[in-house]
This record gives C-alpha cells, structure tokens and sequence, in this order.
C-alpha cells in the first residue's frame, strides 16, 4: 500500500503538490558575489528536485542588502537582474517539483561583524549572555520604515513570480523582523503595531494584503509562524491561533508552524524556558491545536527523519510535512522510503555545554552538507562539529569581507 505521504494534494490557489513532503527553508548562505544565485545553489536545488521532495521552499531570500542573516545570503529586490532567479527556479521545478521563495527580514538578528542596517519594532537588544555582543543593537522603526518595508515585501514577491518561482513563503518566525513584531517580549511599541496581538499581528496582515494585492491568484502566498517563541512571556500558542484565524481571512495558501528564536532555538529541539519537545516533529502538539483553528492548509517543520513519523503527522490533521536537516543530510529520502519504509535520515545535533556554540555547530554541520552538494559531492554524516564550527567561522569571515564590498558598491 502506498503512504498518505506519497499522496497528492491541492493547494487552495489551485496548485497541485506532487505529495505531502516539503523541504523547509535552511540557512544556505550560498549566493554568488552581488548576493545572486549562482551554479552552487541551482546544483543543490535541482539534488533536492530529483529526490523527489514535492515542495522545495528555499532558504531565506532578503528583501534588503542592507540587512541580512548571514553575508552569503541571497537578495531580490525590485532593481535585481531576474535572470540568475528564472535559472533558480528551472533548476528546483524539474522532476515535477513546486518551488516557493521564502522572503525575510532579519531585523535586529543581523551579525555586528556585517554593518549595514539594524531594525527591530523596539531597540530591544538580542540577549545570548557572553555571546551577546555578536549581535549589534537595533533602533526602533518608525512608521515611514514599517511603510518601506511592506512595500519591500510586495516588489520581491513581484519579482519571484516573474522568474518563475511557483510562491512565496513570508518567514515569520524563528526571531526575524516579523516574528519580532508579533512578540511582547522584543516589540514595545505604544503606537497601532504594538500592544495587543492585534496590533502586533497588524505588520503580518498588511505584508500578506499587499503580496496579495499585486501577485496573480494561482501564485502560492505563504506564511512561516512560530508556534511559541519557547521563552517566557514571549509569543505563544493562544497569540498563534488569533494570527492563524486573521490569515483564514486573507487567501493565504499555506502555514507553517515552526518555534523559537536565535534567542531559544526550538527549531533545534532546545528551548530557553525549559519546556520538552518532542524527540522528533517537535512542534506536532502545538500544530494540532492550532489546526483546529484553520481553514487553511498546515504544515509542521523540526526534527521528522522517519516516514512513521512522517505519516503520524498527516494522521493528527496536518497537511503538510516539513523537514530540513533529513534532507541535508540525505536529499534523495523521499526516492529512498518509497524503496525502503524504514530508513531514517541522521541527526546532526550538536549536544555541547554551551548551548549557543551547540546551536552555530549544528547549523556548521547542516551547511557543510547544502555546501557539499552545492559543489557536487554527496553528503558525509560523520563531519567533526568543531572543524564545521571553525570552518564556517572562517568561511563567514571571507563572505563578510565580500559582503562589505557589495554594501559600499549599493
């Protein structure tokens, strides 16, 4: 018998999925020189198509060069040259693959090492302890930047539709700009978006209006919320619901739940208020509850390496299964279930003292492999984290110095 996981399924704009699996966005960190797409990213794309994942969401794409997750990152705004991005999408829409660009804003989780411009709804510093000067200090973002902003959104969704991107996934989770909003806990604001969760949801709606608003009716809009940001006083499950049921509102195709921040990096299984998540699909219990208050589609990302646990998920109501890291570390593991059903991909996790260093070897090792197969070869579980760490330190450093070139050429 075939799995429900191998099933195919209609998204509300009319697009069909070739099955229920989706690749989550990762930090790539891999753009050619001019913050574009390049021949490493279109090889790791089209690995990724041929294992036959059915939806491909691409590591974070800013929507500024002035602000950025990392300096290797990709950029798509409205003055970019479209061709690097149509050979982008060609390479992640073979095999029958749907590809949806996921569009962010870091706001003040931007590396001090990088300059460029740091904004946050309040001038709330990121607290990581002794690791907190790595991060620089945001300023508050006045109404006229917050109009900038929404706008930005609108003319990089504009453009992806044009290269041939199927949709875009708006990230508003894991402590970027948008997440920062919806937060009490970094979003201070005494004006109309701060406040209640109406107010602080208000950015989100506006973002997802003006997409809407300028993109065509069969072009995918999605949105990545944080189930809870896993700290105390933060964003939390009963705020999700009230954003989830203003989104079933808005023809919004898809949502993913995911959790935490740089701050508590849940999306890793570890959280800052010392709640346990599950072993594996950390965010299916809050995802259920959720569920119940959508009319849209849902899909759930962290930890799922088993297509049991894959299946589990479809089976408590969610529509969509998500996964990162299985696929980094084996990109070909949809091809692989269908052969054998109980394969499970490696898990990379970096289990350190310091839970910030574990967190940035994590991800050390997890790029390693996206870098591997950008450059042709396959994926090699048994990296050493420290020489990942070190390595992707060092690596950092170059891409900022380029970076910083790219800044003062703008």
């Amino acid at each position: 018998m075939t799995s429900p996981v191998f099933s195919s399924f209609v998204l509300p704009c009319g697009i069909t999925l070739p099955n229920r699996l989706a690749k989550a966005a990762m930090e790539e960190n891999m753009a050619d020189a001019g913050q574009i797409p390049g021949a490493v990213l279109l090889r790791l794309y089209k690995r990724w198509a041929e294992g036959s994942t059915g939806l491909l969401i691409t590591g974070n794409v800013m929507i500024d060069g002035r602000a950025m997750t990392g300096p290797g990152g990709v950029v798509l705004d409205k003055h970019s040259d479209i061709a690097p991005f149509e050979a982008w999408a060609r390479a992640a829409k073979q095999n029958n693959t749907r590809v949806v660009m996921q569009l962010n804003h870091p706001g003040r989780q931007v590396y001090a090492a990088m300059g460029g411009d740091v904004l946050s709804p309040s001038d709330v510093a990121l607290d990581l302890g002794k690791h907190s000067h790595l991060f620089s200090k945001p300023r508050a973002m006045t109404l006229q930047d917050i109009e900038q902003l929404i706008q930005r959104f609108a003319d990089s969704a504009v453009k992806a539709e044009q290269a041939g991107f199927d949709g875009v996934q708006i990230h508003a989770a894991h402590g970027y700009l948008i997440s920062q909003f919806l937060s009490p806990l970094t979003n201070q604001r005494k004006d109309e978006y701060g406040g209640s969760i109406e107010n602080r949801m208000r950015l989100l709606i506006e973002v997802i209006k003006a997409i809407r608003e300028q993109v065509s009716a069969t072009f995918i809009v999605a949105v990545k919320i944080n189930s809870a940001d896993f700290q105390r006083g933060g964003f939390d499950a009963d705020d999700a619901k009230v954003v989830v049921l203003a989104m079933n509102e808005l023809a919004v195709d898809l949502v993913e739940l995911s959790g935490g921040s740089y701050e508590s990096p849940a999306m890793q299984g570890n959280t800052a208020d010392g709640r346990t998540l599950q072993r594996e699909a950390y965010f299916l219990d809050f995802a259920k509850e959720i569920a119940q208050a959508a009319t849209m589609p849902i899909m759930t990302t962290g930890g799922v390496r088993r297509l049991a646990v894959a299946e589990e998920v479809l089976a408590q109501g969610i529509d969509i299964v998500g996964m990162g890291t299985a696929l980094a570390l084996n990109p070909a593991l949809p091809n692989d279930w269908k052969k054998d059903a109980t394969l499970s991909a490696h898990d990379p996790m970096v289990r350190w003292k310091d839970k910030t260093l574990s967190a940035l070897a994590t991800m050390a090792v997890v790029k390693r492999q996206l870098q591997r197969m950008g450059n042709g070869k396959p994926p090699k579980s048994n990296v050493s984290p420290l020489f990942s760490l070190v390595s992707d330190r060092i690596r950092i450093k170059k891409l900022t110095t380029r970076y910083k070139r790219y800044l003062a050429n703008r």
